[in-house]
Formats: structure tokens, sequence, C-alpha cells
């Protein structure tokens, strides 16, 4: 086994190429499946029960095209900058395997639907292009369930719930120089696919799965290596972990003057290591024809249009807006785009509002209502706190009703009940004081128990007000106005000077 953390890992960054392709495989939101009525929806389904004679593979079914899927992986294509051509069709990709009950795939080969598009990896340093070769649509194939018997015999249970299920494949260029950039480039696409809304992304429902293709070459030789095909990576950590690994394994096969072979190998979560599963197949092996049982599409430039007029904003133009419209920083605006609901949400509360407003909500948003959300297993759409309640929220704080300490302390509650803020303000008493004859005792309270801060206050130390501070917001409970408190705290300090 090659350790990733060895000397020869850090060499071959600098004495050889990495070339990455990456093919990843995701599901699409749809209620049917791609070419049958059975319902798609098979996360938590028994084992086959959403079936029927058409997607079982049964003689004499015909299948009929799921044109919402066409739309979604057609959205997917215009949101990847791709082309999208004339003229396209569907093909049957021969291979007997135990989980293809047909013998054959419907896919797409020579003409898929969407091509020559790129996707821009803006939180890579410095920030790249990948390529889109094709975005193309296919049916899912049955799940193969391998299993253990009495005596050590092995035997596999076949699920035909995912046999159907409408799957487009997204093939990068290849363009990715290190497993890192391959982990941005996975993470940034599947944001793209659940903001457009086409797919939940999931990689433990199987719903994103992920192919990797490496090679390695010497530093300065312009022909690519001999390419690997990687599998079985479940998650973005491992799809790094794997290619960390092959790129050393790769590198040192080269350097002892081996070769490297065309291969699948499959990585081995725990042993950290990959490991040879077949030769690499070739495309004829799948004698690709046009499916004979469905008719070819064709689009035109109207079709085209009326389909990029539903793509919505896409998540780095609006972080980038929200930045330039509402004055945030750029982390909050990107952590107000990690999803498009939550970016939503944020709209309706900064709606009209102004810029402090603006950043008052992004910060309880961002540090505090994400949190309390996160740990009771709500999403934002399912919010006791509506957007609406939150703005109130906000509008005290920037009239000074309360202040943002007294906010944050209401918002587990206001989450929990989804009362009005102002009605829980009242209830409890945490309007902001500013009435000096109600602050005196506390001020007077904090200057004699705090000499040395006095001292050094009279001394010239305007700095040393801060101590007296703490501990009158504890005694108001968070509700003495700042201003007010630091104005009739430096009359009395000034007094002392006086005496």
């Amino acid at each position: 086994m090659v350790s990733v953390n060895a000397p020869s890992a850090i060499q071959s960054q600098t004495d050889y190429l990495t070339t990455i392709g990456l093919e990843v495989h995701a599901q699409l939101l749809t209620k049917s499946k791609m070419f049958c009525g059975c319902a798609a929806d098979i996360a938590y389904a028994p084992p086959n029960t959403h079936v029927c004679p058409i997607c079982l593979g049964m003689p004499g079914t015909l299948p009929v095209i799921n044109a919402e899927a066409v739309r979604k992986l057609l959205l997917t294509g215009l949101a990847l900058n791709c082309a999208i051509p004339d003229f396209s069709k569907f093909d049957r990709k021969n291979y007997p395997y135990p989980d293809l009950m047909k013998g054959y795939q419907i896919s797409q080969y020579d003409l898929p639907l969407c091509v020559d598009g790129y996707l821009e990896i803006e939180d890579a340093n410095p920030q790249s292009k990948i390529g889109i070769i094709r975005v193309h649509l296919e049916e899912d194939t049955a799940r193969l369930l391998h299993r253990t018997g009495p005596g050590g015999i092995s035997y596999s249970l076949m699920d035909a719930n995912r046999s159907g299920v409408p799957l487009m494949e997204i093939v990068s260029a290849p363009d990715i120089a290190s497993p890192e950039e391959a982990q941005l480039y996975l993470m940034q696409l599947r944001h793209l696919l659940r903001w457009i809304g086409v797919s939940t992304g999931n990689m433990e429902e199987g719903a994103f799965r992920v192919d990797a293709n490496v090679s390695v070459r010497p530093a300065g030789q312009a022909e690519f290596g001999t390419k690997v095909e990687i599998k079985n990576m479940n998650s973005f950590k491992a799809v790094r972990a794997a290619l960390e690994y092959e790129v050393v394994r790769q590198a040192e096969v080269l350097r002892g003057g081996g070769r490297i072979v065309q291969e699948t190998r499959g990585w081995v979560e725990d042993r950290g290591t990959t490991v040879s599963q077949r030769t690499k197949e070739q495309a004829h092996d799948y004698r690709y024809f046009p499916e004979p049982d469905l008719p070819p599409l064709t689009f035109t430039d109207a079709d085209r249009e009326s389909l990029r007029a539903q793509l919505p904003e896409l998540p780095y133009a609006r972080r980038n807006r929200l930045v330039e419209q509402y004055g945030l920083s750029r982390y909050e605006a990107t952590q107000l785009t990690t999803s498009r609901s939550i970016a939503d949400y944020f709209e309706r509360v900064a709606q009209g509002a102004d810029a402090e407003r603006a950043r008052i909500a992004a910060g309880f948003i961002v540090n505090d209502l994400a949190k309390l959300l996160g740990e009771a297993g709500i999403s934002i759409e399912n919010s006791l706190l509506t957007a609406e309640r939150l703005r109130e929220l906000v509008d005290m704080v920037a009239q000074g009703t309360i202040n943002r300490s007294i906010a944050r302390s209401l918002m587990p509650e206001l989450c929990k009940t989804g009362r009005a803020p102002a009605e829980l303000v009242k209830e409890l008493g945490l309007a902001v004081v500013r009435d000096e004859s109600a602050l005196e005792k506390a001020v007077d309270e904090a200057i004699a128990a705090n000499p040395k801060a006095v001292a050094d206050y009279l001394g010239g130390k305007e700095s040393a007000i801060a101590a007296f501070i703490g501990p009158i917001m504890r005694a108001t409970r968070g509700q003495a106005d700042a201003n007010t408190t630091r104005e009739l705290l430096k009359r009395k300090l000034e007094e002392r000077r006086e005496t």
C-alpha cells in the first residue's frame, strides 16, 4: 500500500502531471420513471414494489418518453452552459448483467441532448473552468444487494425499484488537475443540481454517483498517460481520497519503470486503496444502435429560449448580487446561497429594507437561525420563525426597541412557537432601558466594584470604560441601552475626577 502522505506523494505533484475526468450519474426528480408510469420516488420503498412490465423488461412492452425528465435535463445543460442540438435520439446500450433485465439499457450515444458546456469552479484557487463534454439521458438499472449466507455462501438479491428511474450522465472533459479540484467540482455541481431543483443529489441514496478517470504522466510530456477508471466512491471525501491514492500509485509505477494498465479499479474504503476489478471496456463493446421504439427529439430556438426563461438566478450570480445589493460580506452571501430556499428566505426578510436591516437579517440567519434549525432537523421552509416574523425582529433591533443580544436570546422560543416578537418582548419585559434613573443603580454598583478600572479611566485610559459594561449588562439582563449607559458612565466617572 502506498501512503498518500509519503514523500513520493509530495514529489509526484511536481515531477508528474495529473489529469482527471469525472462521470456523474444523477437521478432526476420526476414523479414517474423514464419510460413508464411507475412512481420514481423509491428511496424508502420496500424492494420490488415500484415495478411494472416495462421497467421489468417484459417482452412486448413499449417505452414512452418522460417529457419532464427531458425538460429537467435540458435545464441542467443550460445551467452548465451547454448547447442543445437541433436533433437528439435514444440508443440501446447492449450488455448482459443481472441488473439489466432487458439485456440492454436505453441511453444516448452519438447524439446526446446537451453538449460542449463548462462549469466554473469559483472556489478554486486559482479559479478554473472545467469543460462539460455531454449531458445525456438514460434509464437507471436495478440494484443488486450482495449477501453472505450460512456457511459463507455468497449470493445476490435484486431490487428492481430503481430500474427505469430517470438518470442523467454528466461527463466532464479531462480538465481537472488535482483530487482537490475534483472534489470542488463535484460539490459545486451537486449544489447547482439542487439549486435548480432537478435532483436531490443525495449520495447515500444513490441519487448522485461518481466514476473517475485519472491518468498521470511525466511533467513536460504532452500526451496524456494511460487512463484508469475508479468506482465505488460513495462520498466526496472518498472521491478525493481514492484519487489521491491512485495518483501516487501510478506515479510510483512509472517511477519504477513500470507500465500503467488501462483498467477499472474499485475504491476500498476501509483499506484506503484501489484494487483492480476488470480491464476497461471500450464503447464498441456495447454495440450501440438507435432505439427503434422511441422517436427522435427535435428542438428549435424558441424551445431553447423557453427553457432558458425557466432557469432561476444561479447560485454564484445570486451570491454576487447579494453582496452588491445589500452590502453583505462575501462570507454571509456564500452562506445564504448554500440553498435556494435560504436565499429566498433572506430576500423576503430584506425586501425593501435598508443596508443596516439587511445585514442584521443576514447575521441572524447565518449565525443563529441556521444552527437552531439544524439542531431541530427542520428545513427553513418549515420554520415557525417565518421570514415575516424575523423581519419584525430585525425592525425592533434597528429601531432600538431591543438590542441584538436580546433578539438572539428570543430566537429559540420564536422558532418553537412562531409567536410575534413584539408580543414576547412585552410579556418578558425585555425592551431596551434608556431611562437613566433605571440604569443608575447598576452603573453605581459597577463603578464601586471596579476601582482599578476607575483609576485607569481617570488616568487617561478611556478604553477602561469597557470593564463596566459587562457587569451593567448582567445586572439589567442585557436591556441597558449601550449609548445611554456609556454616557451615564462617563458623566459619573468625570464627577469623581472633579472631586
